[in-house]
């Protein structure tokens, strides 16, 4: 019986990291679909496509701090690129995990 729990709280722990990698894509999908935001930022389809895939919580947060005219400004892009960091220190997380599964 215990090893049963064990397997069911080690499901759990996958199911919750593969939300939280999820989660901004799917954000971000979403503001994209179904919003009106992420077009007039990007002038090409490349680079929202590019930013799901690789950099989703500096996408974000690109589209909500972007205004008409100014662009991204002054202090935000330093929230910009802590969003990058935490999407980069995520993929070297991953990277290291699978070069090291042990």
């Amino acid at each position: 019986m215990t090893q049963l729990a064990g397997a069911n709280k080690l499901d759990l722990v996958f199911l919750v990291f593969g939300l939280a990698l999820l989660a901004p894509r799917i954000v971000f999908a979403f503001m994209w679909f179904a919003g009106d935001r992420v077009d007039p930022v990007f002038s090409a389809v490349l680079w929202p496509i590019l930013g799901l895939v690789f950099l989703p919580w500096a996408s974000i947060l690109y589209v909500l701090l972007w205004s008409e005219g100014e662009g991204v400004i002054e202090y935000e892009w330093v929230i910009v690129g802590v969003a990058a960091a935490v999407d980069v220190v995520s993929w070297w997380s991953r990277l290291a995990k699978a070069s090291n599964p042990y």
